[in-house]
């Protein structure tokens, strides 16, 4: 079991917790802030368990059948999660109006406000801890996993303000008012994910900023690296495929080509953590050239303005 799938099982945990306690709480007090955060919580529950799934899945290497391995599984359950999300705020924000309409009584309690207080801390936790291993191990799962629970806690304190207004003013119409925002809010998040899932499945470049940081790396090859074209890349799950051609000295022998073509492939490596990074060597054919490391830094800039 890698970190991330230990992330996922300890998003689950808490937020089984959380989503019992407000459920309990929730309908004792009639309070739909509460029921609707409770929800969320159980979505919460949902969602991470089908990440865990989607991670353990993904991890699994290459196979004659899925031959570039099963990282596609992750971009998936972004795009199921998104959907899922979607319609559980829509009926946050359905059935708060309902009712609104109805006229139900809202009462309050001590421990409706010690439940969504503990509910804040422990989404923080979860929140912080999905982030970290997520920017960490470079996984759009949990990075969606986290915006997610970012969401819960907008939610959460949403409700927490609609509980402190109503109690004092009387009036049901804050209930309403922070689960109808709480209701946005997730539908909000919900298309974040929605984007970044289908940029996966339909083989998005990388950030703009991260193929940036590769051709910084290859244009700062010493002599006898001449220049590089084709560059292309995507992302599958929390793996980036990046190939291209690399222009090289045709004095070289093809040892030595293939010997820079791996200390380059290593530098992009170390940069980019998990990364499948495939390099056509091909021997320059830039006029004008006498087979010097002058002529050939000359050559290389003017090429790489052009381009």
């Amino acid at each position: 079991m890698d970190i991330r799938q230990k992330a996922s099982i300890t998003a689950i945990s808490l937020a089984l917790i959380l989503a019992i306690s407000k459920f309990i709480i929730g309908f004792t007090s009639n309070s739909m802030a509460v029921v609707s955060s409770g929800l969320d919580s159980v979505l919460d529950v949902f969602m991470s368990t089908m990440n865990l799934f989607a991670i353990w899945k993904a991890s699994q290497p290459a196979d004659d059948s899925h031959q570039y391995g099963h990282g596609k599984v992750e971009d998936m359950a972004q795009v199921v999660q998104a959907v899922v999300i979607v319609i559980s705020g829509s009926l946050i924000i359905y059935r708060s109006v309902h009712e609104y309409l109805h006229d139900e009584i809202i009462v309050y309690s001590v421990l409706d406000a010690g439940v969504m207080l503990l509910s804040l801390a422990f989404t923080f936790i979860i929140m912080t801890t999905l982030k970290r291993i997520g920017e960490k191990t470079n996984s759009n799962t949990l990075r969606a996993d986290a915006l997610h629970y970012t969401s819960d806690i907008y939610s959460n304190s949403s409700a927490l303000i609609a509980m402190a207004l109503t109690f004092y003013t009387g009036r049901a119409f804050f209930d309403l008012l922070f689960a109808v925002i709480t209701g946005c809010i997730i539908i909000y998040s919900a298309i974040r994910i929605l984007k970044s899932g289908l940029y996966g499945l339909m083989d998005a470049s990388i950030p703009e900023k991260t193929q940036k940081e590769i051709e910084e790396i290859i244009g700062h090859l010493p002599y006898p690296y001449a220049g590089y074209h084709k560059l292309r890349t995507r992302f599958s799950g929390n793996k980036k495929y990046i190939d291209f051609h690399l222009l090289i000295c045709k004095k070289l022998s093809i040892d030595e080509a293939h010997m820079l073509a791996n200390d380059l492939e290593k530098m992009i490596k170390e940069k980019m953590l998990i990364a499948d990074i495939v390099v056509h060597v091909e021997p320059c054919n830039l006029d004008g050239c006498d087979l010097t490391e002058d002529t050939c830094t000359v050559l290389r800039v003017k090429a790489a303005k052009k381009r």
